[in-house]
């Protein structure tokens, strides 16, 4: 059996995530894992593309689709 284990900044691997701040506001993607710089993130983009953003404009994506 395969655990998830929750990540310090509040997101899991493989959790759908969307850039909600930022000049690509509106990108969903999914996280992989805090950068070096804890205050960093990579996650995979919809068209596959693996690329790092500020942790602060993440969200999760089921919280934005709320709103």
């Amino acid at each position: 059996m395969t655990s998830i284990r929750p990540i310090a900044s509040g997101f899991q691997k493989g959790e759908a995530v969307v850039l909600a701040r930022g000049t690509y506001q509106g990108t969903p993607g999914v996280f992989l894992h805090l950068c070096n710089d804890p205050a960093w993130a990579d996650i995979q983009e919809s068209g596959g593309a693996i690329r790092s953003h500020p942790l602060e404009w993440l969200d999760h994506a089921e919280r934005t689709a709320a709103l």
